[in-house]
């Protein structure tokens, strides 16, 4: 149990840190912090209507990363967003085609329509902070049907534009990702003021499919290999991730060892990463991006919707110290939380 005297030192380093961090994401009077020396607050399934009205709101709350859970299946048309409906779209998108229709349309749109909300309001905030958009693919890609990472690649593109930080970007002139953040790390806070980083997930539904022996994860991986050993790289527009924690390097998992080097994020449990049996130190030298999510189950355990402030700003100032890049939780009604930024490791 902790102490009066414990929260309130807390309380004191993450003041300091608030400050030390600018709006801009640099110290005060130090050197510009790189994007993976840093921790935000992330919410889980932010395209949720009882969550946000709308996309903008929820872009609007200053959180580091927001979530879409999307479906690909034959059964439906285009990319669809929802939580548990597969075939139609359920969600607080609306498509808006500038700023001014923001929160003034019908929502439940497409994937497509949400990166219009998307665009509308980084085009209403420039400079805004970094944010991590993490995907969820529930049942994977469908390149049969048009819905493949090179679809994916051209819908972000043709939807976000300039607004998207790219694989690309990261290794310039390095031979892949893992090469081009262990040498020169991410860009700092500010470089990427403005951006959409896009992280992509194997979903629930595909990683419970015995008939579906192509994940996500890997057929994304694959796609960063061909483009860039066809010197195509700058087409790639999302990053995918390592799912769930691991021992050791997670990357192991994937027999083809060539696919490792373009995984330079990992997203997982954030109480089996801290149980004590990962080495989290190793995320936080090689600048890899670690996404811990369900913050709130890490002991003790606190409301996952509904903590105090204290104790969310106590949680995220744990996970930091341990090496999250994003602590990822429901904490919706604490805005204050989900804009703060502190220190990582």
């Amino acid at each position: 149990m902790r102490t009066r005297g414990t929260r309130a030192r807390y309380g004191a380093v993450l003041a300091a840190a608030v400050l030390w961090i600018t709006a801009g994401g640099t110290a005060s009077g130090a050197e510009p912090e790189a994007y993976s020396s840093t921790t935000g607050v992330g919410v889980h399934n932010a395209y949720e209507k009882d969550k946000y009205p709308y996309l903008a709101d929820a872009l609007d709350s200053g959180a580091g990363m927001l979530e879409l859970d999307v479906w690909t299946n034959a059964l439906g048309s285009s990319w669809r967003v929802s939580h548990g409906n597969p075939l139609g779209n359920d969600n607080n998108c609306e498509n808006a085609r500038g700023p001014a229709e923001l929160r003034t349309k019908a929502r439940n749109q497409s994937l497509a329509g949400c990166l219009a909300d998307i665009r509308s309001w980084h085009d209403a905030h420039p400079g805004h902070r970094p944010v991590l958009l993490k995907m969820e693919l529930k049942d994977g890609f469908l390149a049969t049907r048009q819905r493949g990472p090179a679809e994916l690649d051209a819908l972000l593109r043709e939807r976000l534009g300039d607004a998207l930080y790219t694989p690309g970007q990261l290794a310039g002139t390095s031979p892949d990702l893992d090469t081009a953040v262990r040498e020169r790390g991410w860009p700092t806070r500010s470089a990427l003021a403005g951006k959409f980083v896009v992280e992509l997930i194997p979903g629930t539904v595909e990683e419970g499919n015995p008939l579906d022996t192509l994940w996500t994860d890997e057929e994304y991986a694959r796609h960063l290999r061909t483009l860039s050993a066809a010197g195509r790289l700058d087409e790639a527009a999302a990053f995918p991730a390592v799912h769930r924690a691991g021992a050791g390097d997670p990357r192991g998992r994937y027999a083809d060892a060539s696919l490792r080097p373009w995984f330079v994020l990992f997203d997982g449990d954030a109480a089996t990463y801290t149980n004590g049996t990962i080495d989290l130190r190793w995320y936080v030298d090689r600048n890899y991006l670690l996404v811990m999510t369900d913050a709130q189950n890490v002991a003790p355990a606190i409301d996952g919707v509904h903590p105090t402030e204290a104790q969310a700003r106590d949680r995220l100032a744990l996970l930091a110290r341990a090496g999250a890049s994003v602590v990822s939780a429901d904490w919706y009604p604490l805005p204050a939380v989900l804009s703060t930024v502190v220190p990582r490791g």
